[in-house]
């Protein structure tokens, strides 16, 4: 793993709590919630100020918070995670990839279950991340 992987994961899960357009309370608490309960676990990389890499994923989702073209910055942020993506296959394992998916589906049902731009990026999401 490295930051670079930490932060498209935040991009991701930033597309996924912003896809409505709106990113609500209840979506950043639940992905902070996550991270520190699975995904300060997934291996020991830090930063350089030696705080767990994971973070980096709350760091740039707080970052793309605060954007103002939330539309433009859906895409851009799926987009940007599907590239990095296709160039990094190797560290994303089944493992990461189920931590993945479930990280995105509980984001997605913090705020009201799942609406309907939510469950197409979750459909789309699940594909990328199964193929082979």
């Amino acid at each position: 793993m490295t930051l670079k992987f930490y932060q498209n994961l935040g991009k991701l899960f930033y597309a996924m709590a912003a896809a409505d357009n709106k990113v609500h309370e209840a979506e950043i608490n639940k992905l902070k919630e996550l991270v520190k309960k699975e995904w300060l676990d997934v291996d020991d990389i830090e930063d350089k100020f030696g705080t767990d890499a994971a973070y980096q994923i709350e760091i740039v989702f707080d970052w793309l918070s605060q954007t103002q073209d939330v539309e433009l910055n859906i895409k851009a942020c799926y987009d940007d995670f599907i590239a990095y993506k296709k160039e990094q296959k190797h560290l994303f394992t089944k493992n990461v990839n189920r931590l993945i998916l479930k990280t995105a589906n509980a984001i997605a049902e913090s705020f009201s279950g799942k609406n309907k731009s939510e469950l197409m990026l979750l459909a789309k999401l699940n594909i990328e991340l199964n193929k082979k």
